[in-house]
């Protein structure tokens, strides 16, 4: 998972791969990068990786694809800062994939105390004012014909802050008959939020998953509580998740969770596959990455992720067509229970004009 200071900076926080394929941040200035500048920058991204990566044998893999890469002059003729971005991510990222390892610039010089650990109040105050923008992930909720509730989501943001706005989203659907929980452009977040709002899909607590760290042996247990503020959604009523292929980190963490929990069915496409959390590193005064610094354990599965895999759908849909191919497979359900024949056939009329949106 991404921290959401992470998310927050590396792009347009649209989603994981939206992020990883464009490293400069938008609407910013270009800037020359000088041959001693670049030498340095890898020397740096090399020594950053060996400290901190999760997979202290791919760091020393990644190293040597780098000195091989520098080695045969691949880099010699690059002098755009965004340019070198994107290729120093490609080429990290060619030895086992991990797409949330990223080298990103920035046009304005970077905190020097960034991947330290600590987070100022400063620091936090504006991150939570950024989230406040975006009303903390909650982009839409609607409800749907045929009383089926609806929420489309895009962040998991910082933990306390986020709670009283998903609060207030449970509470509305509470009233509906099923759910869908729009994924398909959540690039990730926080653990703690992932389990905070499967505690409203669920009865009574789950240890969804272990976090563990490459440093000081640490590991972070996340639950399900059985206590929340808004309606509790409960473990009864059917919930839908819609993928996508930018479906990524926290948001495949909910989505492999409650899939495997048997709470939830995905719908949409195969997501993106990365399960490693992790945090912002500083390279340079204008470059940045973030590396992957943990691992996530799944207790649900035994010990099994979703990196590299990523989580395929129950029912699958192009990305487009998903939130279509949901209300069907709610309406499939509900059309058999449904004994008034004139409500029955309005369902019926309602899915095949999902149906028509499909083609």
């Amino acid at each position: 998972m991404k921290t959401v200071a992470a998310l927050l900076i590396a792009a347009s926080c649209l989603a994981g791969q939206a992020m990883a394929q464009a490293p400069m941040q938008r609407n910013q200035a270009d800037m020359v990068v000088a041959a001693a500048a670049r030498d340095q920058l890898i020397d740096q991204l090399v020594k950053t990786l060996n400290a901190n990566y999760v997979f202290p044998d791919k760091a020393k893999l990644i190293e040597k694809t780098l000195r091989a890469r520098q080695a045969s002059g691949a880099y010699k003729n690059i002098s755009s800062a965004a340019k070198l971005a994107e290729t120093l991510t490609a080429d990290i990222r060619s030895v086992n994939n991990d797409k949330h390892l990223m080298v990103g610039y920035s046009e304005h010089p970077l905190p020097e105390d960034m991947g330290s650990g600590a987070q100022s109040a400063a620091d936090r105050a504006e991150e939570i004012a950024a989230l406040k923008t975006m009303n903390f992930g909650i982009e839409r909720i609607e409800r749907l014909p045929f009383n089926i509730g609806y929420l489309d989501y895009r962040i998991f943001g910082h933990k306390d802050a986020s709670a009283p706005a998903i609060a207030a989203a449970m509470t509305l659907l509470a009233n509906t008959d099923a759910v869908i929980i729009d994924l398909r452009k959540n690039g990730g977040g926080e653990p703690e939020t992932v389990a905070l709002m499967a505690s409203y899909l669920l009865d009574q607590p789950v240890h969804l998953s272990d976090i563990e760290y490459r440093k000081g042996k640490r590991v972070d247990h996340f639950w399900t509580s059985d206590k929340v503020d808004g309606a509790r959604l409960g473990g009864k009523k059917e919930v839908y998740i819609l993928t996508s292929e930018h479906t990524f980190s926290a948001a495949e963490d909910l989505s492999y969770a409650l899939k495997h929990l048997k709470r939830a069915k995905i719908v949409g496409e195969n997501t993106a596959g990365g399960a490693h959390p992790g945090d912002m590193e500083r390279l340079s005064a204008h470059f940045h990455a973030f590396i992957p610094n943990g691992r996530t354990v799944s207790k649900i599965t035994n010990g099994g992720n979703w990196e590299g895999s990523g989580i395929a759908p129950d029912i699958a849909a192009p990305a487009d067509h998903a939130l279509a191919a949901a209300q069907q497979a709610i309406l499939a359900g509900m059309i058999e229970k449904e004994a008034n024949k004139g409500r029955a056939a309005r369902m019926q009329a309602r899915s095949a004009a999902l149906q028509a949106e499909r083609k």
